[in-house]
């Protein structure tokens, strides 16, 4: 049976639970990186790098959109059975992401320069963060264009292609990661080079799964590089880039912080971070089926079935953040030294895990109603709620925290930030699905 002709229900959860697979193992690498790192004698190669760590979400993650946006467009193509323009939006996606992929390579010396300049760390905790970053950034290209894959497979409700190839790639992470760190003694340096070699054993796989998929159209230069499409592709990246990097920047601040208030603070909000992560890959897999989804919905002009759509899902995504609030609450002895064996840390973190329970909750709200807005391909509107959010609602509170000194303060900031969210989310949805209506 065809996709289109399954209940709501069904194609949501078929999307959703390989999504929540493959997603949950990207930060369960990073739980592996922080428990590997956070058990070496120096815990300056786990703070070098969560600092490290901090210009990638940046240099990579600023490009997000090379995912998001793809998914939006090729699930709208699917929407209106254009195969052809399915192929040519990933070719050009593609072109896109390699020509990014060269400028970072080739100006990664000055990226480096900015990041650690503004970045606050002591002298061995910045070694060590450059030696990930140098190692990591070879990765570039194959990063950059794995993400228009999983976005394009994604689009077109494809999410066990999506799953294989983040599975290879993250095995591949937590096998090189015990070779470099653990057996060789390459610290942050072997996390970041496990990282970028990762990315090219997950590239390998995707590039096998599209030709295996069959009936593969060829590019057409004329449509790849067709004006229109592109300038459209650009004011949509646009507008996600810019959410994108208000979003980095507020994690980023928070960091910094962090590191300004010492570096036990910073390890264990580092470990504190990485259980965020954990649940918002998990409330993510939601996310991602709705965008493909929503995308599909707005194609074919229903307007009903997106209604449906984000109910189930925002149910779903909130339900999904609460297996780890309690992991955190129930096992916390366990949970925090497999993360560091540095006791100080890990009662550091428990004593600021309360902040976990509102903004994992209300951050599940924010993410389902981020994956509503790509598949609608509605860039504006995430563009301007997250700087609104960021501006209004987190950035005084963080500046009164580092001026206090105050961590609590740090993540009440965070808190209130995605508060934000969901308050101009929920405002925008109502407006724009209104205006679906109508022209329905």
């Amino acid at each position: 049976m065809h996709t289109a002709q399954l209940p709501l229900r069904r194609r949501f959860f078929r999307l959703a639970v390989p999504n929540i697979i493959s997603n949950v193992t990207v930060p369960l690498v990073g739980l592996v990186d922080t428990a590997m790192l956070g058990h070496l004698p120096d815990i300056s190669f786990l703070a070098g790098v969560a600092l490290g760590a901090v210009i990638f979400d940046y240099a990579y993650w600023s490009f997000g959109f090379l995912r998001m946006g793809t998914t939006g467009v090729t699930a709208q193509a699917v929407g209106r059975d254009d195969t052809s323009e399915i192929w040519q939006i990933l070719y050009r996606a593609l072109v896109l992401a390699l020509l990014i992929a060269a400028v970072l390579l080739l100006a990664q010396r000055l990226i480096a320069a900015l990041g650690f300049a503004v970045l606050a760390g002591h002298g061995a905790v910045e070694a060590a963060g450059r030696d990930y970053f140098f190692a990591r950034i070879w990765g570039a290209p194959a990063t950059l264009s794995n993400y228009v894959l999983l976005g394009w497979f994604l689009g077109r409700e494809r999410a066990r292609e999506a799953l294989l190839m983040t599975l290879v790639g993250n095995l591949a992470n937590v096998g090189l990661d015990y070779l470099f760190i653990m057996r060789l003694g390459m610290a942050a340096g072997g996390a970041g080079l496990a990282t970028a070699l990762s990315q090219y054993l997950m590239l390998a796989t995707a590039v096998v799964l599209v030709l295996r998929a069959g009936h593969v159209v060829a590019p057409v230069r004329e449509q790849v590089l067709d004006r229109a499409r592109i300038v459209g592709l650009v004011r949509l990246n646009r507008d996600i880039l810019v959410r994108t990097m208000v979003l980095m920047t507020t994690f980023a601040i928070s960091t910094n912080f962090s590191a300004l208030l010492g570096t036990g603070i910073l390890a264990a909000n580092t470990i504190l971070f990485r259980l965020q992560m954990v649940a918002s890959y998990l409330i993510d897999g939601a996310a991602f089926a709705t965008e493909s989804l929503a995308g599909i919905y707005k194609g074919s002009g229903d307007t009903k079935g997106l209604r449906h759509l984000l109910r189930l899902a925002m149910f779903t995504g909130v339900a999904f953040a609460v297996p780890v609030l309690g992991a955190m609450f129930l096992i916390p002895g366990p949970l925090y030294g497999l993360m560091t064996s540095h006791q100080d840390v890990a009662g550091i973190a428990w004593r600021y895990s309360g902040w976990m329970i509102p903004v994992l909750l209300f951050g599940a709200v924010a993410f389902i109603y981020d994956g509503l807005f790509i598949g609608l391909t509605e860039g504006k509107v995430l563009r301007d709620q997250m700087m609104i959010s960021a501006i209004v609602c987190y950035l005084p509170l963080a500046l009164l925290a580092l001026w206090q000194r105050n961590n609590d303060l740090l993540w009440a900031a965070m808190a209130l930030f995605m508060v934000g969210r969901c308050l101009t989310l929920w405002l925008a949805q109502r407006r724009v699905l209104a205006a679906m209506e109508r022209v329905a």
